[in-house]
């Protein structure tokens, strides 16, 4: 393992998670401003690395490895902690329709890795590369959870309720990118084996 600034920054991602589960259950007035900065500051590190690993050609199979794993660990843990809050949702139907979305973004992310290792093993890896749809929706999931998470409102903005509809249309761009990511795979995951 390349011990370099991108593999840096995607380590101290993930120990910034732990982090950010303490802090969101701390009964501190301000513990909400201090966990939007962690996870804004996680996502800061997510498009640093990336950018230092081209700059740089620091790129490594450990940090190609290692850094989506950070993503989807930082995004379904906030993701859990949020829909799992009685405080953050105040009807039944917003309850049921946030951790709907938050199962879709999480299963897409587990589906979308499956796919993503299944098709390197048949050698067509590069059908299902991260795409344009992929980054804008990741980008809308960042926005939208650390809204979510600052939760209060801000010079009369209901900053919760924006999220909550950033959230839902980050859950429509993941349902299409994952169709877009499938609809590549399919000749493959439909082709007969031949052996």
């Amino acid at each position: 393992m390349p011990l370099n600034a991108p593999n840096i920054l995607t380590i101290i991602r993930i120990l910034i998670i732990p982090i950010i589960v303490v802090v969101y259950f701390m009964p501190w007035r301000d513990s909400n401003e201090v966990v939007t900065f962690l996870f804004v500051l996680a996502a800061i590190t997510d498009w640093l690395d990336g950018y230092l690993a081209r700059k740089l050609d620091q790129g490594s199979p450990f940090g190609a490895f290692l850094d989506p794993v950070a993503d989807k660990l930082m995004v379904a843990t906030a993701l859990i902690l949020l829909a799992s809050d009685v405080k953050v949702l105040d009807n039944v139907y917003s309850k049921v329709l946030f951790t709907i979305t938050a199962s879709v973004i999480i299963g897409r992310e587990i589906t979308i890795s499956a796919l993503r290792e299944w098709m390197a093993g048949v050698g067509a890896r590069s059908s299902v590369a991260v795409g344009m749809i992929g980054k804008v929706k990741t980008t809308m999931q960042m926005i939208a959870i650390s809204l979510l998470l600052y939760y209060d409102p801000f010079r009369g903005l209901p900053i919760f309720k924006i999220g909550e509809v950033a959230l839902y249309l980050s859950g429509a761009l993941t349902l299409w990118s994952m169709f877009v990511y499938l609809r590549a795979a399919w000749p493959s995951l439909t082709e007969e084996n031949t052996q």
